[in-house]
């Protein structure tokens, strides 16, 4: 393990032998949005509440950047709130609408395969009296739209459905969904973390009323998201205070992530359509290579509708765990599921609720890719892999016994 590719970091600052196929869970910041956030680091110090030159020379650079955001997703400026990321954004979609009924009580209809920012919130929300739906999936991961509309009571106040899983990378039918929602007069959110700056979304062509994006997860910094908001729509605030961001998100505003995420939205409008087919060839690449060369291995998820950059394979036989923590001491990062569940050992709710077979769920690697990662290092990890997964299974008594 010793010809691991040496290339520069993406903010120039370290030579490094690291391999990061974790983008899933977080990306390195762009080089362009590293340079033009600099400024509000120092010079450009000022709040854009302030009505004198030193607010006034920010406040500009905050309409801008709500301009960058809305054409990424063909929204209205006026519709797009900052957010620190996208668990806030599910938040403010699901409280914000629920909190505003919070006397008539309600039901609420997600699926089993959300991420925790959803799952917890609605399962907090039964607290309050409100009952959740958490429709369920196939083996593939796949939802049916039939499992929500059979689903809606005359009190559902509310749908929320991911756009794509951050595990297995599926895509869900979003479009179908949010026009049952529409046709049957409820509220619809999605989080798409997954998805945008990824893939083209258009707000208008889909029918969402809310959606949820986080910026770490397109190379901008951490801390900073959006909430897209559709005009007319009210919601209770979850920060109050202030009048930054139409009262719903009141404190000083994050003038350098702002910046920051209005830059990624511009790069990801003028390079999507080239960078997806440069990662989904590396990621093709890497599943078929681990497929022919390592038996016992399983793709997990709908192969035929997923986002391009994501592989989750089972190596049959071992625990996930053992194997992530010797690829981390051979220098390649990849993941066992969610960031955000990553320090729990429980197995991954997305697997479990495709009813996967245990030994499949139990030996269940994520691998995300991203800007910057090459051919060589898909071969490398491949290669790493291989052996890896051979002094495993030799040590494994299901394997023994199989």
């Amino acid at each position: 393990m010793e010809n691991k590719e040496k290339r520069t970091s993406y903010c120039g600052a370290l030579e490094t032998k690291y391999i990061y196929f974790d983008h899933n869970a977080t990306t390195p910041i762009h080089p362009e949005v590293k340079d033009a956030m600099e400024p509000f680091l120092c010079e450009k110090f000022g709040n854009p509440s302030s009505a004198h030159w030193a607010g006034k020379d920010v406040r500009g650079h905050i309409d801008e950047a709500r301009a960058r955001v809305a054409a990424l997703i063909n929204a209205e400026p006026s519709e797009i709130i900052f957010t620190s990321g996208g668990s806030e954004g599910d938040n403010l979609a699901i409280k914000g609408v629920l909190f505003r009924n919070l006397k008539k009580g309600g039901h609420i209809i997600t699926t089993a395969v959300e991420h925790p920012a959803v799952i917890r919130t609605c399962q907090q929300m039964e607290r309050f009296g409100f009952e959740v739906t958490y429709a369920v999936v196939d083996e593939y991961g796949r939802l049916d739209p039939r499992e929500i509309e059979k689903a809606i009571r005359k009190d559902t106040l509310l749908i929320s459905v991911m756009y794509a899983n951050n595990e297995t990378g599926n895509l869900y039918p979003v479009r179908e969904i949010a026009a049952i929602a529409r046709e049957r007069g409820v509220i619809f959110h999605t989080d798409a973390v997954q998805v945008v700056g990824k893939l083209p979304v258009d707000v208008k062509e889909l029918g969402v009323d809310l959606l949820s994006a986080s910026g770490h997860k397109f190379n901008a910094p951490k801390g900073v998201g959006f909430q897209y908001v559709k005009k007319g729509l009210e919601l209770m605030p979850l920060i109050s205070g202030g009048h930054q961001e139409r009262g719903y998100r009141a404190g000083t505003e994050n003038v350098p992530g702002i910046v920051a995420i209005g830059k990624a939205c511009e790069i990801a409008k003028d390079t999507m359509a080239g960078k997806s087919a440069r990662i989904g060839a590396l990621r093709d690449r890497l599943e078929n290579a681990i497929l022919e060369r390592i038996p016992d291995t399983v793709v997990n998820g709908n192969r035929e509708d997923r986002i391009y950059n994501t592989a989750n394979v089972s190596f049959k036989y071992i625990e996930s765990e053992a194997l992530l923590v010797m690829l981390d001491l051979n220098g390649i990062a990849v993941s066992t599921g969610s960031a955000c569940s990553s320090e729990f050992s429980e197995p991954s709710h997305v697997l479990q609720a495709m009813h996967l077979d245990p030994l499949c769920s139990r030996g269940a690697l994520r691998m995300s890719l991203g800007l910057g990662n090459t051919r060589e290092e898909v071969d490398h990890v491949v290669e790493a892999l291989v052996g890896l997964v051979e002094r495993l299974r030799q040590m494994s008594p299901f394997y023994q016994g199989k």
